[in-house]
Formats: structure tokens, C-alpha cells, sequence
């Protein structure tokens, strides 16, 4: 059995709460307010506490800070009705054990449970091995995402940043390797040098002199000392971008870096420290490379010490609006234009759409299509590179019954139909959807016999 106190100022969520962990069997105290709360804290020193970030009295996170240092050993999982990620690698990066989204889910609540009194029961004689939270915050911008991989991903981010681990980012190109690995060194080191090395740009017989600098005279055409990016990163951060293109033999020299923290320069004979914390990334799955004898299995282990895989973006599709309107703001700003969306036509081609390049190709075909639009809606006629004619989204779907594929007149009879069934006879909007002018509307309407009247 358990003491689980609950924070929260609804009602309703203390008492359901309290009925399902009493009739789990654990102890229960409840409190609406912040201060009410770390009183009852204060009395029965929680096991877990279940801790709302909007209260009515004191914000969530100074509750928190404050429960961490009354009871450090209190596990902290703290639930809100917003859905940001700044909030989330706070939270996580300040001391919480979870984060959980309102509505709860009481299956993902009840494992949280158990994980953290499992975690408790572990670090009973190793409390003094935790590491204090830091309270800075955090500009993180730049990632967007509300799925549950994309949250756990943050969740990821604010551990790592409580320390100087090396880390490894798996996850296809276009899928923002690089820039999860600026957010990890912003929140550790963001005064420290950030350096990265695109390992599959520069030839082998280069790269070693680039990471690991060379003295005057080590070979043909060193004429005088150069700091490789180890040196230059200090207490930053090296990104290693692509590293399943780095050869065998430079592999085995990086390894012996990890393993002994230090390095010589390219014909030098002194050894030197290496500060910066590693940050590994590849768009290839680094155990199949091992399995088939191209990457060194102990480089592997090394590396894997902490893992973030980052899903492609046809598996985070419930993403796409928000991935869209921040592109198209950051777009609007750089290029002095008013885009205002996409139309509900071209996103039904989005969500169908693959995305084999990821959100380098939303990011690539946004700009293209705001750079010849010619109103503040991007349409059909803005992205030719998915749809000139019919789509390549809606290529698969273009067969009747029999497997018989569609004409162009077929399909685009199909999609006036399906656009005025969704946003009614009003001609401008649909005018608007199809990216075509109201005589050309006209024209196709009586081509197809579409009624309008």
C-alpha cells in the first residue's frame, strides 16, 4: 500500500481519484488548493503525488519545487489540460517523475503509479545519487508535436539535460535529428560552442584531422597546427551527424575517445581531455548495420546509452496542422508574405500523402508553393510537385470497382463533388479550395452536369 496525494482544484477529479486508488488499496489524501496541499504533504509524506500545474492559489511548478524539497523521495507526476511541449520538458526537467494529459487516462495514470513506486523502492539506498532539477526554462520552439511519441520524446529530453550522457538520435532524414539535439544543448550548456559534423561530407582521410585536430608537419600540406571540433566544442556539445557513414577505422579511434574521454592530435604525441558532451545521429538503424558487420558492435553499445527515436511524419500525422501553421509563420516572416493555411482540399492530400522526405519536404514544398501563390490560401495549383493532375496521394485511390484506373476528368469530377458536399453552393470558398477562378468554376460545373441551383 501506497500514500498518494492528490492536487487538483476540480472536484470531481479528486473524489473520482480517490475512489479508484483507495480501491486499488493505497492510502489517499486529497487538497484543491497549492497550499492545502503541501500542508497535507507535510503530514503524511507521500509515496506519489498526483500534482495539477493550474491551482488556484500558487502555479504548479512552485508547488512542486517545494515538495521536492521537503521530500525528494516523493514521486511527482503532475497532469494538465494543455498540450504543449514546453510544458512537458519543464515539468520533467524540474523534478517530475511523469506527465500526464487531462482527460486522465486512468490505465496510463495507474502505470505511471507503479512505475514510480517501483523507481522509490530502488532508490531507497541511493537517494543521494539523484540530481537536483534545474529551474530554467526553456526555448524550445522549434519542435512541434502533441502525439504521445512526440511526448515521450520531450519527457526524454528533460532527463538528459540534468546530465552530460551521450546520446543517440535514430529517426529518418527530414525528421529533425539536429534540431532535438540543439533543444538538448540549449537546456545543458547554451553558452558552450555547439559544433556539428556531418560525418558522410567529409572523406575519411579528412575527418580525423576535423575531429581530432593535427600538429604542423603530420602530413603533406599541415602547416601548422589545427584544434579538431573536440577541442573546439569545450564543454558544448559535437553533434556527429550521420555517423553509420563513418569508416571502420575512424569508428575504433571514436570508440577508444568514448572509452577513455581523451584523444592525440593527428601526429601528436599529448593526449587531451575531451569536455563535450556527445551527440550521436544516423537516418539508418545502427543494429542492423552491426548484425550485417558495418558498424562496430562496442561503438554501438557505447553510443546507445540513451536513445531518441524520432517517428517519421506519416506516423505523427496528427501533428500536421500544427507543424503546418508554425512552418507557415516562419515561412511568412522570412519571405514578408501573409499566408494565411492550406486549403481543406490540399490538407486531405497531406494527411494521404507518405512524406518520404519528412517535414524537410512539408517545410521545402511550403515555401515553394507561398513563393508563386497567388492568394493568402495555398491550393491544388500551388503544389504541383503532388498534384499535377491527379495527386500521387490520391493516385491510389483512383481505381473504380473492377481495378480499372480513373481518368483526370473522372477524378476531378470527383473532387468538385466531394468539395461542394463538404463546404456547400457557396462559390467563392470552393473557388477558393480549387484554386480556380469563378469562370473556370463555371466551366467545369457545366462540363460534368453538376447542378448548382
Amino acid at each position: 500500500m501506497a500514500k498518494i496525494l492528490v492536487i487538483d482544484d476540480d472536484k470531481s477529479i479528486r473524489e473520482s481519484l480517490d475512489l479508484y486508488l483507495t480501491e486499488e488499496g493505497h492510502q489517499v489524501a486529497a487538497a484543491g488548493t497549492g497550499t492545502e496541499g503541501l500542508n497535507k504533504a507535510t503530514q503524511i509524506s507521500p509515496d506519489v503525488v498526483i500534482l495539477d500545474i493550474r491551482l488556484p492559489d500558487i502555479d504548479g511548478f512552485t508547488v512542486l519545487e517545494d515538495l521536492k524539497d521537503e521530500n525528494e523521495d516523493a514521486k511527482v507526476i503532475m497532469i494538465t489540460a494543455h498540450h504543449d511541449m514546453d510544458t512537458t520538458i519543464r515539468a520533467m526537467k524540474e523534478g517530475a517523475f511523469d506527465y500526464i494529459h487531462k482527460p486522465i487516462n486512468i490505465d496510463e495514470l495507474e502505470i505511471a503509479i507503479q512505475k514510480a513506486l517501483r523507481t522509490s523502492e530502488m532508490e531507497k539506498k541511493i537517494s543521494g545519487l539523484l540530481v537536483e532539477s534545474s529551474s530554467r526554462s526553456f526555448k524550445v520552439g522549434d519542435i512541434i508535436g502533441t502525439g504521445k511519441a512526440m511526448r515521450e520524446i520531450f519527457k526524454t529530453i528533460g532527463v538528459v539535460t540534468q546530465s552530460r550522457t551521450t546520446v543517440l538520435i535514430q529517426g529518418e532524414s527530414g525528421t529533425g535529428k539536429e534540431l532535438i539535439a540543439k533543444v538538448i544543448h540549449n537546456n545543458t550548456s547554451p553558452t558552450e560552442p555547439y559544433i556539428a559534423v556531418n560525418c558522410s561530407a567529409i572523406v575519411d582521410t579528412l575527418l580525423e584531422s576535423e575531429l581530432f585536430g593535427h600538429e604542423k608537419g603530420s602530413f603533406t600540406g599541415a602547416i601548422s597546427k589545427k584544434l579538431g571540433k573536440f577541442e573546439l566544442a569545450r564543454y558544448g556539445t559535437i553533434f556527429l551527424d550521420e555517423i553509420s557513414e563513418m569508416s571502420l577505422n575512424l569508428q575504433a579511434k571514436l570508440l577508444r575517445v568514448l572509452q577513455e574521454l581523451e584523444f592525440e592530435r593527428v601526429g601528436g604525441k599529448d593526449r587531451v581531455r575531451v569536455n563535450a558532451r556527445i551527440i550521436a545521429a544516423t537516418n539508418k538503424d545502427l543494429k542492423t548495420l552491426v548484425d550485417e558487420g558495418r558498424f562496430r558492435d562496442d561503438l554501438y553499445y557505447r553510443l546507445n546509452i540513451v536513445t531518441i527515436n524520432i517517428p517519421p511524419l506519416r506516423e505523427r500525422k496528427e501533428d500536421m496542422p500544427l507543424l503546418i501553421d508554425y512552418l507557415l509563420n516562419k515561412i511568412n516572416m522570412e519571405l514578408h508574405k501573409k499566408i494565411a493555411g492550406v486549403s481543406k482540399e490540399m490538407m486531405d492530400v497531406f494527411y494521404r500523402y507518405g512524406w518520404p522526405g519528412n517535414i524537410r519536404e512539408l517545410e521545402n514544398l511550403l515555401v515553394r508553393a507561398a513563393v508563386v501563390a497567388k492568394g493568402h490560401v495555398l491550393g491544388r495549383e500551388d503544389f504541383p510537385d503532388l498534384t499535377g493532375g491527379a495527386s500521387r496521394a490520391e493516385a491510389a485511390c483512383a481505381e473504380d470497382a473492377s481495378g480499372r484506373m480513373s481518368t483526370l476528368d473522372e477524378i476531378e469530377e470527383k473532387h468538385i463533388r466531394r468539395v461542394i458536399e463538404r463546404v456547400g453552393k457557396n462559390k467563392g470558398e470552393i473557388c477558393e479550395i480549387l484554386g480556380i477562378s469563378r469562370p473556370t468554376l463555371e466551366r467545369k460545373l457545366e462540363k460534368y452536369g453538376i447542378a448548382f441551383d
